[in-house]
């Protein structure tokens, strides 16, 4: 999967904050790490589905966030409008 985009997406990193963004109507799609802890990618995907927003699943933390352009693994982007 090609994550190129996503450096100069207009994008939220970070589960609390994808979490807010969410809850406040602002994401479009979220990308979630296959490797994420189940207690924290969960409630993620629940929010996702009451919401019908698109979920992409990236193999692991570190190439989502290596896709980010940060130097730590992320286990959640979420594209913001």
């Amino acid at each position: 999967m090609d994550l190129k985009h996503l450096k100069e997406a207009n994008k939220i990193v970070g589960m609390k904050q994808t979490r807010r963004a969410i809850a406040t109507g602002q994401v479009v799609r979220v990308y979630l790490a296959k490797d994420a802890d189940g207690k924290v990618k969960n409630p993620i995907l629940e929010l996702c589905h009451k919401a019908n927003l698109e979920v992409i699943f990236v193999d692991s933390m570190k190439e989502l966030g290596t896709a980010c352009g940060i130097e730590v693994g992320a286990a959640s982007v979420a594209i913001i409008k």
